[in-house]
């Protein structure tokens, strides 16, 4: 059984300084904001669309791995579910977040891959 991957959800960079980091991607690159979360004081998480993919950027997160490749999944817990019996390593569990569900497995290098499910909108 292999998993079902829908499409791109997102490539991730993290960032340290997010002033800084909006004047490059907005001002330099000239990116519009798309979703904007601020977890805690200061701590962000934000997305670009860039022709059609998000381009997400945040200070919230760990800076490793430098980037990640993020795949919208059709089922995320059928993905799990799937990743676990065939002894992918995993690299983080399960996170929920207001719009979406994500997990993380790690390919035969070692690189992140975001499996990543939007939940419906009610």
């Amino acid at each position: 059984m292999s998993i079902q991957i829908k499409e791109f959800a997102f490539v991730f960079h993290p960032v340290t300084d997010i002033a800084r980091a909006r004047k490059f991607y907005e001002g330099l690159l000239g990116l519009k904001t798309g979703l904007q979360i601020e977890f805690a004081p200061g701590q962000w998480w934000i997305e670009y669309d860039v022709a059609g993919q998000a381009l997400a950027i945040s200070n919230a997160m760990p800076s490793t791995p430098a980037s990640s490749l993020n795949l919208e999944v059709a089922d995320l817990d059928a993905a799990i579910t799937t990743a676990r019996a065939a002894n992918v390593p995993i690299a983080f569990d399960v996170m929920e977040f207001p719009g979406c569900r994500i997990f993380g497995i790690k390919d035969p290098d070692g690189n992140q891959i975001g499996l990543h499910q939007h939940k419906a909108k009610t």
